[in-house]
């Protein structure tokens, strides 16, 4: 296993994104008080178009502008309302996050979606998924790289003692590598991104970013080895759909860092969210069947929820932040 210093406090625990509600102060309230070490950015969905992961980040595209049609984003001819609604939205949660948060001197993280999960969503003008196209696929990759640069500057300069870091959501990523995004007519599905393409576009995405980046993927088959290779600092995934340990080992023996995603999203049939210690129990087992030294862990591992909380209730979300929270320094202390 590689010596180095981690983008994050030791045992610390974040959250993947979105939460509850549509009252981002009171979000960011909840994310600065339960979640220390590392803080994120909330995303609220529940506001509206806009507000959600796609809207978000096409907001952040560089000369690509979108629109809504038809309840879907799609590239525009010029900018419009809909682009101003998500670029005005994101404008005040970052103006949110520096009121409250002005003297943070600690890693935030803030989302937004990779190239292949953007590029499998959006919509060319003239209809079908911007996937369909690989020289528009290109275009769309330099022109996040590009955005993000931008965004993580904002953010930058709006808590000048902070480190940023950036999670790029990859939900669609195993799909578009498999071939198995769905064309518009449901009758057939894309062609699969060869590795070596989708490696130089992420990696390209994630050198021109200017910070470093995690890659979250709330899906089986996460392309750990892609993901390592194309320079990320670290993985999202669920550790609940994990099948085969062997790739995730050689990934972590290789330097990769593992935001685990250890408590459930939503409540189990009791209602119950999981305490601290439950949520400890399941990170430091996998850890252990990998074979790795506890001592190792809590430098390596940041503990999260196991995916966005947005469907959850208040209470819960609140209650397994708290439990990702202390869970993680339970781990620290051992």
């Amino acid at each position: 296993m590689t010596e180095q210093a981690w983008p994050w406090p030791t045992g610390a625990a974040t959250g993947i994104g979105s939460l509850p509600g549509t009252d981002i102060a009171e979000a960011q309230r909840i994310v600065l008080g339960e979640l220390p070490a590392l803080p994120h950015l909330p995303e609220l969905p529940a506001r509206g178009p806009g507000a959600d992961l796609l809207g978000r980040t096409a907001g952040l595209l560089v000369e690509l502008p979108v629109e809504l049609y038809a309840a879907r984003w799609r590239i525009a001819p010029r900018p419009g309302r809909d682009l101003r609604r998500a670029r005005d939205l994101m404008e005040r949660d970052l103006d949110q996050l520096a009121e409250q948060a002005e003297e943070y001197a600690g890693p935030v993280k803030v989302q937004a979606a990779g190239p292949f999960t953007l590029a499998a969503a959006l919509e060319l003008p003239i209809g079908g998924r911007l996937l369909r196209d690989p020289g528009a696929v290109r275009d769309l990759a330099g022109s996040l790289g590009e955005g993000l640069r931008g965004h993580v500057a904002a953010v930058a300069r709006r808590l000048p003692r902070a480190s940023v870091l950036l999670q790029l959501d990859e939900p669609s990523l195993p799909a578009v590598l498999a071939g198995r995004v769905p064309t518009e007519s449901g009758l057939g599905t894309h062609r699969p991104v060869e590795g070596e393409v989708a490696r130089a576009l992420l990696g390209g995405v994630i050198e021109a970013a200017g910070a470093p980046i995690l890659v979250h993927c709330c899906a089986p088959d996460v392309p750990l080895e892609l993901i390592r290779s194309a320079g990320a600092v670290g993985v999202a995934l669920d550790l609940s759909l994990l099948t085969d340990l062997d790739p995730l080992g050689e990934a972590i023996d290789a330097g990769l860092g593992l935001l685990a995603g250890a408590a459930p999203t939503l409540p189990p049939a009791g209602g119950r969210a999981p305490t601290s210690a439950e949520v400890a129990t399941r990170v430091r087992r996998v850890w252990d069947q990998l074979g790795f030294p506890r001592r190792r862990l809590a430098e390596q591992v940041v503990v999260t929820p196991a995916c966005g909380l947005a469907g959850a209730s208040p209470a819960y979300a609140r209650a397994v932040l708290t439990a990702c929270r202390d869970a993680g320094r339970r781990l620290a202390e051992e």
